[in-house]
């Protein structure tokens, strides 16, 4: 029995369907069974873990826990030291490319947040694999109704450079650590990001090909205009803030393109190009 946070998100829905052929028993949490449409077979276990809630025997019988902060409020020292009181074996973390090992972890919000959790994990003695996600190309969903309604997708920086990765991708690095009796991804940190760098406005352009809509472009706002909007979408100021920085640090460099996808899985990562064929319905 593999647990599984987060397992209505994107890269949640991914490894559940992944588990699920491997024939692997899984347990996923969400806030509302009855809505979660998760393949059949799979238990689903009522649980608001932003909330502190962790419900009883959540663990029970369970041998590896995948752990996405996102769905704990970002805080999962509780649910970490109740996975290893409970017998869990092993945990595969769905970490943040910003965490670098170096005092810089302490600065961003985000980055404290998983390099917390990460020790949390190192220090709980159990088997481990941490999955650092650069930018995801699922970010870009926030643009959806923008482009629907509009065409135009407005934000901080256009020239924004990174190398976004397919949730796909994620979730199939995360599937072969969970999976993994050989003891090969033990102790591993991998880096996962898209097979090339790309701005926003380039990220735009590459949805309004998928879209066959040559029209659809990115246009430039302030920077307090864009944490506004990240606001409005749900997202804490601070949060807001240091992605936003963050994007305007990035304008002008190279984006880091890592080969973690390929040396894990196999298969070279799934290009943006082909995120956005994949979610046109998403932006239609």
């Amino acid at each position: 029995m593999i647990v599984v946070t987060g397992a209505t998100g994107n890269i949640g829905r991914e490894l559940v369907d992944r588990l699920v052929a491997a024939d692997v028993g899984v347990r996923a949490v969400s806030r509302d069974p009855e809505r979660a449409g998760l393949p059949a077979g799979v238990e689903v276990v009522r649980a608001d873990l932003a909330g502190g809630a962790e419900p009883d025997g959540l663990f029970t019988g369970a041998r590896a826990l995948f752990l996405n902060i996102a769905a704990t409020g970002l805080e999962a020292g509780g649910l970490i030291e109740a996975a290893a009181k409970a017998g869990v074996r092993r945990i595969v973390f769905n970490s943040s490319m910003s965490v670098t090992d170096t005092p810089a972890d302490e600065e961003g919000f985000i980055a404290r947040a998983h390099a917390a959790a990460e020790r949390a994990i190192r220090d709980s003695g159990l088997e481990w694999t941490f999955v650092r996600g650069g930018m995801y190309a699922t970010n870009a969903l926030q643009w959806a109704e923008q482009i629907r309604s509009e065409g135009v997708v407005r934000g901080a920086y256009a020239g924004a450079v990174g190398a976004p990765v397919h949730e796909a991708d994620l979730a199939d690095i995360a599937a072969a650590a969970l999976l993994d009796t050989t003891g090969a991804h033990l102790g591993q940190v991998y880096v996962a990001t898209g097979p090339a760098g790309l701005t926003m406005a380039e990220q735009v352009d590459a949805i309004g090909r998928a879209l066959g809509r040559p029209e659809v472009r990115f246009e430039e706002v302030s920077f307090e205009e864009a944490v506004a909007a990240m606001e409005r979408a749900g997202a804490p100021r601070v949060a807001a803030e240091d992605i936003i920085r963050y994007f305007g640090a990035s304008v002008g460099q190279e984006a880091p393109v890592t080969d973690a996808v390929q040396r894990v899985t196999g298969h070279p990562a799934r290009s943006f190009e082909q995120w956005a064929r994949d979610h046109v319905a998403d932006f239609r």
